[in-house]
């Protein structure tokens, strides 16, 4: 009724915030990210294999949490590596629960992406992170990805995807109740995204919906 987040209601967090309310314990971490891991390895293949993405050897899973997203990339394209860059309470949880050391494809870099520098690489994955956000720090969060971005490189956005005219899918409308309720965000359309990666700079822009829960939008620098 109020069109607007309802955490500090619910847990006395500010919105601004949501993850220091949903990490507010080890239990529910841990929970938070097996759920997420779970997503992945249901859709991951799906997304990752939207584009071929073999060109891009050098990647960054930007909140890439318990990891399944990395190993499901590192396993479809052999010859990249993924670092994982994530807050270090969530860095140290996967580190323990979810990626194994043996895994030498997958490096882990402890981070707040909007406080903290993002380093150079060729690829960048964002999934189910810009409809945690406002408009505005979405262009945030993108300009600083294009500037660290090496010339040629891009960025991949993992999202459930609006119908233009915001009719459905039914599961993606739900979704987007969901941000609202708990994030600053929601979900988008296809032409949104577009305009979010060119106010960044980001251009070939290509879209493709996967059929599934995930669609994947890719952005060239």
């Amino acid at each position: 009724r109020e069109g607007r987040n309802q955490y500090e209601r619910a847990f006395g967090v500010s919105s601004r915030d949501p993850f220091g309310a949903m990490y507010r314990s080890d239990e529910e971490m841990l929970k938070f990210m097996a759920g997420q891991n779970s997503v992945w390895s249901i859709c991951g293949r799906d997304v990752l294999a939207a584009f071929d993405l073999s060109p891009f050897t050098q990647i960054y899973d930007l909140g890439g949490g318990g990891g399944a997203l990395a190993q499901e990339c590192v396993s479809l394209y052999p010859n990249s590596t993924v670092t994982i860059y994530d807050l270090p309470k969530v860095v140290q949880v996967a580190r323990e629960q979810f990626v194994s050391p043996e895994e030498r494809q997958i490096s882990f870099h402890e981070g707040d992406f909007f406080n903290d520098s993002i380093p150079e690489a060729e690829l960048y994955i964002l999934s189910k992170i810009l409809h945690d956000w406002d408009d505005d720090k979405c262009k945030q969060l993108l300009a600083k990805v294009y500037k660290a971005c090496k010339p040629g490189g891009g960025v991949l956005l993992i999202e459930s995807l609006l119908n233009e005219d915001k009719s459905g899918p039914v599961e993606t409308q739900l979704y987007s109740m969901n941000m609202l309720v708990q994030t600053e965000g929601k979900e988008r359309t296809a032409a949104e995204y577009t305009k979010l990666l060119e106010a960044a700079g980001f251009g070939v822009i290509q879209v493709k919906r996967t059929g599934k829960l995930y669609d994947a939008v890719l952005g060239r620098k």
